[in-house]
């Protein structure tokens, strides 16, 4: 495989059609395995083939988390569903799916592949061990390798999401509620208690005890509980948003709008609605075309109100920024996502403009959060 840069990191190539990626950030990793395991192994006497072993170890690293995630991959397949790309990084790796049909059972098939090929490929290492005796950085390859592969495949299966094994936890409240996010959330919650009790074991309790702590161990595990501590928590958050797009509709988000002709005087806008409402500038052929700038209205002399058209005093809608009244759910954030801008013309069923849909409105219900301030105008 050939490396080619992008914004993921190099692209190494493709394996079963899925695209396998390196991102920059594994050689900090990498770095970090070299100069620990290194100094450990020269201090054995390995001299300069200690620091290669290190490395060399590093690869073994990854081709081991590659081959976790290529399991992942390649049981999806099974189910149909599509692997976008395969992204080695700092904390191992991931698998990104662009179509999938989750059911409960699915979805924990496809993360056990993950743990069950390395508690494969540790058998297989043990295996050859035993029949195998080298000296010096070999041996220590030899054994070293199997053992991580186990250790991967153990902290893997923890009940708790980012980890694989919390989609147990999430398929069991799922089958048990019917409901997915619920089963989500849960298991978002599990990972953060596996996090808490990960940090009081390895690094309170030692202190505690007086036992000593060793400050490079403490800071990998320190960045291991971040990194498993955010990612429950964006577990939880995709979950709770997930669970909120069917009540989302955009009728029911839409402020208030009226389409009106391009050729219309700024002056005739007042007496055609009432205060609150958006104005939508309809094209010759129907179709939204900008919306009037309540700032640009006020800038316009008074003595010129009855002669400035609307198109004047207008902003530019993005081609084909308008949505359907019964738009909603997963269906409008498809549509939305595939249109420019940030603002769009809702019509109903006879193409009239009866609202305005704002981006910022529409993640605001997804997120739960309130819309910033000053993102409406005065009309």
């Amino acid at each position: 495989m050939s490396a080619v840069a992008s914004r993921d990191g190099l692209r190494l190539g493709r394996l079963w059609g899925v695209p396998i990626y390196l991102a920059y950030s594994w050689f900090i990793i990498a770095a970090f395995t070299v100069l620990t395991v290194g100094p450990m192994l020269a201090g054995s006497g390995q001299s300069v083939w200690a620091y290669i072993a290190a490395f060399a170890y590093a690869v073994l690293l990854l081709l081991s988390v590659l081959v976790h995630e290529l399991a992942h991959a390649l049981t999806a397949m099974i189910f149909g569903w599509k692997s976008e790309k395969i992204v080695l990084n700092l904390w191992g790796g991931h698998t990104q799916f662009t179509e999938f049909d989750a059911t409960p059972w699915r979805s924990v098939l496809v993360a056990f592949a993950g743990p069950a090929a390395n508690f494969v490929l540790a058998g297989l290492g043990w295996t050859v061990a035993a029949f195998v005796h080298p000296e010096g950085v070999g041996d220590f390859l030899l054994w070293i390798f199997p053992w991580t592969n186990f250790v991967i495949a153990l902290f893997n299966i923890l009940p708790g999401l980012p980890l694989d094994g919390g989609r147990l936890v999430e398929t069991v409240v799922w089958k048990s509620t019917g409901n997915r996010d619920k089963g989500t959330i849960a298991a978002g919650w599990a990972g953060r208690i596996i996090v808490i009790l990960i940090v009081l074991y390895f690094i309170v309790r030692p202190y505690l005890l007086g036992e000593g702590l060793d400050f490079k161990f403490a800071v990998v595990t320190a960045l291991v509980a971040g990194f498993l501590w955010m990612g429950a928590g964006e577990a939880i958050r995709v979950a709770r948003m997930r669970g909120r797009l069917p009540a989302i509709r955009a009728v029911q988000l839409a402020e208030p709008a009226v389409g009106v002709p391009r050729d219309l005087p700024v002056a005739q806008l007042f007496t055609i609605a009432r205060p609150g409402t958006s104005f939508v500038v309809i094209a010759p052929d129907g179709s939204p075309q900008a919306v009037v700038d309540p700032a640009a209205i006020s800038a316009v002399p008074a003595d010129l109100l009855p002669t400035t058209p609307v198109t004047a005093v207008s902003v530019p809608l993005a081609p084909g920024a308008y949505v359907p009244e019964h738009a909603g759910g997963k269906e409008l954030i498809d549509y939305l996502s595939a249109l420019d801008g940030d603002r769009y013309a809702v019509v109903d069923q006879q193409g009239r403009v009866t609202g305005l849909l704002r981006q910022a409105t529409v993640v605001a219900a997804i997120t739960g959060r309130p819309e910033g301030p000053g993102h409406r105008g005065t009309r």
